[in-house]
């Protein structure tokens, strides 16, 4: 490149770009540009006239490596095509593909045959094919192609070096129209001939071919942008598109601005038919969206606005056409917070202009009242922009702002008149008396204008509602008088100050506020959950951003409540109600929003180990809403409303209206915790069953390290990270389900148990983001293996090893709860005689209306399957007692191998007798025959009189949870199993009922 001295390095890349643009223009020109490049070529000389030695540089442009050319190609949409299917419609697909000069012999042979497409003109690995939309005769497709690459590359290397689209003359596109059964529908052939191909076409096109059978096969909606890749010039190279193109479009507005100004005449925002020409040229050849233009054109406009004049009008068109596209189009960040920036800059420059308004736009010089509406118009719709709102965190009021700078701008007007009209030197009171009156005489005649000119400008179009109270302003007002009125401590003794009752007069703008806080929470909270990613906010933090924003809301919420600190106690109580109300119905919707957003972004991704780690954050997000919600009592200082209202409002009132709502929406979301970690829970299954099935396919031959683990510890790793802030809860209950999954396994006979200890590891310690291995090895794969032995057992161990763990819960048990009974258990040897004597019971719970109980013992040994023959013995029913006596003595004939057993015991069981229905339960205890005396190795019989009194508290069965009943319930085909299952529910249900 040139020596072009002290040029700054950006004006000198930007003219390398343009000259660069017009060399390797493309296609057919518009009718309203300029068509000669020699005259383009002269226009941006003179606009960058300080770059010397023009045909050098261009010489050295010309050496830089020419582009590689594309053709994007749009299907849009056709109508009116034939109709191939027996229902009279089609299913219409399009096949796109450019077709060489061979290939453009073989289809003027084929062009005769009526049934003539394009894959059989065109090579497969060259054609693109839309989808089939079904049933239909005028199909939309809007899919975009890029035709460039390989096919550009081949012509290039058939054609020679090219410098532009003329090689490519005898080359032709093909689209062609098919249904579901492969029958042509029609074909459309375009000639890429740069004389006869836009740089932009949009146009619908006629299929081919027509015949008299056939007169009109349809229409096809097609558009072209002939553009550029791999662009050789340094700005091309090193920075965005639209970053180069917003510096062009600066560079060339500012050249025609001041061709006007040098003519003495204002810019109107029009452009020279050379400007429109470049810079049309160099968005279509880089691919610029009609936005990303637009959008250009703001930044360059409203700084250039702020330091060369011209009417602001031309800046109404960017604003307009950036508030339609807003929500199609997506920006980077740097580009929203330069386009933020913009926003910002040129408000408070336009503000400057209007605190100075009376210099600025003096009613001396002609269109000014013009220049200053347009001003204000522009700064109106700017402000109302969904783009300004969403970019701008501190949305600014427009009226207020306005009204601060005009009344800021008329104190420094009349300073600076004072100043100017104050005379030079001491004077004597004439002189002061004149220039006196000259101020005056200004200021009158200032009034005057702004009252006949000014004011209708500034009312109309800031705000028709500039002189009217706004709630905003009410509520700045209202806290204004009420600093004031706390300051009536500090008047005299005998002065008054007339704001008693000040908030009545607010009463009615009360509701105007509170539905204000809740709306700004509520888009608050459902902005948030929309830009939620899912992902861990912050690196101790197990739940993402959106609580971060919710609890803000909530706090914003809370600050107004302090705000307002109402003086009226029972008015003041319906406001809280309000505002519980607004936080718990913000709440329910965030649980909502908040799975949904989950869902959203797993079926975009479709990878299970995301999706669970993300249910795991939504799980934590809930959580954290419902430390949010339980704070809130404390934050509102519900306390001392009670104490202001104990007078007013029953205390059973505030319960039911703040205390209940509360609990209510507790629960609520508990039960949405638990659906999600359900939720969760199953795709862990899931990920394991998967995994048992794979080691039992493989028939057990691998060793536990040999197995794949990779798919399993992708799902169960970012799970387990994001679960350990719960790790009680959650880890508790995904243990639970995965000893269900392997149990499941167990009792179909698949993988050994050292692949069950492998898998467990993998789960729960999952590379150490779960639980420590010290931990899973004393004591998560010691309950794996017992789990593991009580599924293989049979149902007759599983009712022993049920019997065995209730005499163990008997022995630890020392509470009296249900009460006791006592007895003395003796084994006679000889007579191989058990003797059991019940003494009494004692405490028992009143389970008749009258306070009182009827109870009675009833005796069996247990298991039953190892005492077939024994029948089950009762005591006698005392009425009316919760403290019987009975004292009575039973024997059963047992071998003393079957008492020394395990799990064999003596159960007794304390009903109340009921005469009309089912007895009710007492309790229930277990007493173990292996500690009778008499059933020892070598022991002797003691005497009767000295067997000790056993006192054994009463239990009940616990309603659910108990796994050795939960294995026995799954063997269906088992009946004594479904037997025994079938009772012990039956008592723990009477247990419930008791309780």
């Amino acid at each position: 490149m040139a020596d072009w001295g002290p040029l700054l390095p950006q004006l000198a890349l930007l003219y390398e770009e343009v000259l660069y643009t017009i060399h390797y223009r493309l296609g057919k020109p518009e009718d309203n540009h300029v068509a000669d490049a020699e005259e383009l070529y002269a226009y941006v000389q003179k606009v960058h006239a300080h770059v010397p030695e023009h045909s050098v540089i261009m010489e050295q442009v010309k050496e830089l490596e020419s582009p590689i050319f594309c053709l994007k190609a749009t299907v849009k949409e056709a109508k009116g095509i034939l109709g191939k299917d027996v229902s009279g419609f089609s299913d219409p697909y399009c096949l796109l593909g450019i077709e060489s000069k061979s290939q453009e012999r073989a289809h003027q042979e084929n062009k005769k045959r009526l049934k003539a497409v394009v894959k059989d003109l065109i090579p497969e690995d060259q054609i693109h094919r839309t989808q089939v939309i079904n049933q239909t005769l005028s199909p939309v497709w809007d899919e975009t192609f890029i035709l460039d690459s390989d096919v550009m590359e081949s012509v290039r290397h058939k054609l020679g070096e090219l410098t532009d689209l003329h090689g490519l003359k005898r080359w032709v596109l093909l689209a062609g129209f098919r249904n579901d059964l492969f029958t042509a529908l029609g074909f459309y052939t375009l000639s890429l001939w740069v004389q006869d191909l836009h740089c932009w076409d949009d146009q619908w096109h006629l299929l081919e071919p027509r015949t008299e059978t056939y007169p009109n096969r349809g229409q096809c909606h097609l558009q072209f942008l002939l553009t550029h890749k791999k662009r050789a010039t340094t700005s091309s190279r090193t920075q965005p598109s639209y970053t180069v193109h917003r510096h062009l479009l600066q560079q060339l507005v500012s050249y025609e601005i001041l061709q006007h100004q040098a003519g003495s005449t204002a810019w109107d925002g029009e452009l020279s038919r050379h400007a429109i020409t470049v810079l049309y040229l160099h968005a279509t050849q880089k691919d610029l969206s009609d936005f990303h233009q637009v959008m250009a054109q703001w930044l360059a406009y409203s700084k250039l606005y702020q330091s060369l004049e011209f009417n602001s009008n031309c800046l109404l068109h960017q604003i307009t056409s950036i508030e339609y596209q807003w929500m199609k189009e997506r920006l980077r960040p740097e580009q929203k917070a330069e386009l933020a920036e913009s926003f910002q800059s040129f408000l408070l420059y336009g503000i400057s202009l209007i605190r100075r308004f009376r210099i600025i736009f003096p009613l001396s010089v002609p269109r000014s009242t013009e220049r200053l509406r347009s001003l204000l118009r522009v700064l109106v719709q700017m402000c109302k922009m969904k783009a300004f709102r969403e970019l701008c965190t501190l949305s600014p009021d427009l009226p207020a702002m306005v009204s601060e700078a005009l009344k800021s701008g008329t104190t420094e007007w009349f300073h600076m008149k004072k100043q100017h009209l104050k005379p030079m030197m001491k004077v004597g009171m004439e002189e002061n008396g004149k220039a006196l009156g000259k101020l005056l005489l200004e200021v009158i005649g200032d009034l005057q204008q702004c009252n006949k000119t000014w004011n209708k400008f500034f009312i109309s179009e800031i705000d028709s509602s500039m002189s009217k109270p706004t709630a905003e302003s009410l509520f700045q007002l209202y806290m204004s008088l009420q600093e004031l009125y706390q300051m009536k401590d500090f008047l005299p003794k005998d002065g008054s100050l007339a704001l008693s009752d000040f908030h009545q007069w607010f009463k009615e703008a009360v509701p105007q506020w509170l539905q204000k806080a809740y709306t700004i929470a509520l888009e608050r909270t459902q902005k948030a959950v929309q830009m939620d990613q899912m992902m861990p906010f912050g690196e101790h933090n197990k739940h993402s951003t959106s609580t971060v924003d919710l609890s803000t809301c909530y706090a914003q919420i809370v600050k107004t409540w302090q705000q307002l600190n109402w003086p009226d106690p029972e008015e003041a109580f319906m406001i809280m109600v309000k505002l519980v109300e607004d936080m718990c119905k913000i709440a329910l919707m965030y649980c909502r929003l908040i799975k949904a957003r989950a869902e959203e972004l797993s079926q975009r991704e479709q990878n299970e180990g995301d999706a669970a780690n993300r249910l795991c954050i939504v799980v934590n997000n809930i959580k954290q809403l419902r430390l949010l919600i339980l704070k809130l009592p404390s934050q509102l200082d519900w306390t001392q409303l009670e104490q202001r209202t104990g007078d007013i409002i029953n205390p059973e009132q505030i319960q039911h209206t703040l205390h209940n709502q509360l609990d209510s929406t507790i629960s609520c979301l508990d039960h949405e915790i638990r659906d999600v970690v359900q939720a969760l829970a199953a795709k862990l299954e899931g990920g394991i069953a998967r995994h048992i099935q794979e080691l039992s396919a493989s028939h057990d031959t691998r060793e536990p390290e040999d197995v794949s683990t990779g798919p399993l510890l992708s799902l169960v790793v970012p799970m387990l990270t994001a679960l350990l802030a719960r790790p009680r809860s959650l880890l508790g209950l995904l243990w639970h389900h995965t000893l269900d999954v392997l149990s499941a396994a167990a009792r179909q006979q698949v993988p050994s148990a050292q692949h069950y200890r492998k898998l467990l590891e993998l789960c729960f310690y999952a590379e150490g983001c779960g639980l420590p291995l010290e931990t899973l090895h004393t004591a998560a794969f010691q309950s794996l293996e017992t789990h593991l032995a009580l599924c293989s057992a049979s149902s007759r161990k599983l009712i022993q090893k049920y019997f065995s763990n209730r005499i163990q819960q008997q022995l630890d048990t020392t509470s009296e709860k249900y009460g006791a009974v006592t007895i003395k258990v003796l084994y006679r040897p000889s007579e191989q005689k058990l003797r059991v004597e019940v003494l009494n019971a004692v405490n028992l719970i009143p389970l008749d209306s009258n306070g009182s109980s009827d109870p009675f013992v009833q005796l069996t040994l247990e298991p039953r399957h190892e005492f077939p023959e024994v029948v089950a013995r009762t005591t006698q029913c005392k009425r009316n007692e919760l403290h019987p006596l009975f004292d009575e003595a039973f024997e059963f004939l047992v071998p003393p191998e079957k008492c020394r057993q395990d799990g064999a015991c003596l159960l007794l069981t304390v009903f109340d007798y009921d005469t009309l229905g089912t007895n009710d339960l007492e309790g229930e205890a277990f007493f173990p025959l292996s500690r009778v005396p008499g059933l020892g190795a070598g022991e002797e019989q003691p005497p009767s009189t000295r067997v000790p009194q056993t006192r054994l508290p009463l239990t009940h069965p616990k309603p659910d949870g108990d796994e050795i009943l939960w294995l026995l319930e799954q063997r269906k085909g088992d009946k004594e199993a479904q037997a025994f299952v079938k009772l012990r529910r039956r008592r723990a249900k009477q247990s419930k009922e008791a309780v």
